[in-house]
């Protein structure tokens, strides 16, 4: 650690790592309550793609302004505000009665948890040491990940006995609870031009997208990690549902170990990062030597397609965990910046992956109404679609074997 105590560091990661379990949480909910909203409001799979990239929408919207924030006003004032928004979002979607309610109150809670990752990561760029950033990007995602285990079982029993109204409004409480911990804990920030130096960059977002390195890796970032995303919080259980034919409480508990897969993956990427890095394994060199496994694995689902059957959750998870070594990348173009443009360059990033989930999460609903429309049967129509979805990722992978270290 660069700047602070060990005991301090600590502290910091925990009180973002709550914030971003609460974030990761209510991102992927409705995957485990789709079939709950679909009874109750009569929705289609546009519908539902919409409504679960409601959140991505209105996440990615704020990621520009989001930078130029953090950069200037630093973690824990920036990520307060925007949990504010989080908490009136959660409140708002306990109390949605239509499809425009839910949507607008997605929307509100993408807002409110944009920070929730981008913050962290700014102050780790600011406050820890080079060899760090790494094992600390993973061990967010890991923390990400146990909230996507939260957000299937726990949820799926949670179901029955509150509701999904009432869950929200448990959410509403444990954010109170994040903002809480967030102002006891973070830092103050320092003011820009004492951080950056005098040759601070301007405020601006013009030299992080003239960047080749940041170019070459965005398409992996919009289709892969997007879509792995994707996935994850969404088109993992109705694939399960409606391919394989699993019952709706069968698919929680898909999702569940899909989940568990994804903490270990991320936790094991945590624990050799460090490693990685001193023996000169680069996030490029692992991203071209990895992520054709997970188009091996995607191959495998949309060939076998029903013929899977209780076995489709531990290819999905299989697919889920190969593809995690696309995350690598964004901690790479958080040290290809100087720290004073940190915050614009690690905000663009995840503007370029959250629309990547919008796309993908949108655009698999619209093109299964569609391929359906046209006749096809459903399962046929979630294979064709997934196979357009692994045709994408197979070009901008392509595209990311061109990114070479700065």
């Amino acid at each position: 650690m660069s700047s602070m105590s060990r005991n301090k560091a600590i502290a910091v990661f925990l009180a973002f790592a709550f914030a971003y379990f609460l974030s990761a949480l209510i991102r992927a909910i409705t995957a485990t309550i789709a079939p709950t909203l679909v009874a109750e409001f009569q929705l289609q799979s546009a519908d539902l793609g919409l409504l679960a990239g409601g959140y991505f929408l209105g996440f990615a919207a704020m990621q520009l302004p989001l930078g130029k924030w953090l950069d200037s006003h630093g973690p824990r004032k920036v990520e307060l505000l925007f949990l504010a928004a989080a908490l009136g979002g959660c409140l708002a979607f306990s109390q949605a009665d239509g499809f425009v309610g839910l949507l607008f109150a997605r929307i509100l809670c993408g807002i409110g948890v944009c920070a929730c990752l981008m913050a962290a990561l700014t102050g780790y760029r600011r406050w820890f040491a080079p060899e760090q950033l790494m094992r600390a990007n993973s061990w967010m995602l890991m923390v990400g990940a146990f909230g996507m285990v939260a957000s299937t079982l726990p949820v799926q029993w949670l179901l029955p006995v509150i509701g999904w109204r009432g869950i929200f409004l448990v959410l509403a409480a444990l954010m109170l609870i994040s903002m809480a911990l967030i102002a006891w804990q973070v830092p103050a920030w320092e003011a820009p031009a004492t951080a950056a130096g005098a040759n601070a960059p301007a405020q601006g977002y013009a030299e992080v997208w003239r960047n080749p390195y940041f170019r070459a890796l965005a398409p992996l970032g919009f289709v892969n990690y997007g879509g792995l995303v994707a996935m994850q919080t969404l088109w993992a259980g109705p694939w399960m549902t409606k391919v394989a034919g699993y019952t709706p409480a069968q698919a929680a508990s898909g999702l569940f170990w899909l989940n568990v897969a994804m903490l270990l993956a991320y936790w094991l990427w945590g624990l050799a990062n460090p490693w990685l890095a001193r023996n000169g394994h680069t996030a490029e060199k692992m991203i071209r030597r990895w992520v054709p496994v997970s188009f091996v694995m995607l191959a495998i689902l949309i060939i076998a397609g029903p013929a899977l059957s209780v076995s489709a959750a531990v290819v999905f998870a299989l697919y889920c965990v190969a593809s995690t070594v696309a995350a690598l990348a964004q901690p790479a173009v958080g040290m290809a910046f100087p720290a004073g443009l940190a915050g614009r360059a690690l905000s663009a990033y995840n503007l370029v992956i959250f629309a990547g989930v919008f796309a993908v999460q949108w655009g698999l609903g619209l093109l299964l109404d569609v391929l359906k429309a046209q006749g096809l049967p459903e399962v046929q129509a979630f294979q064709v679609a997934f196979a357009a979805f692994g045709g994408a990722s197979v070009l901008a992978y392509l595209v990311a074997c061109r990114a070479k270290t700065p």
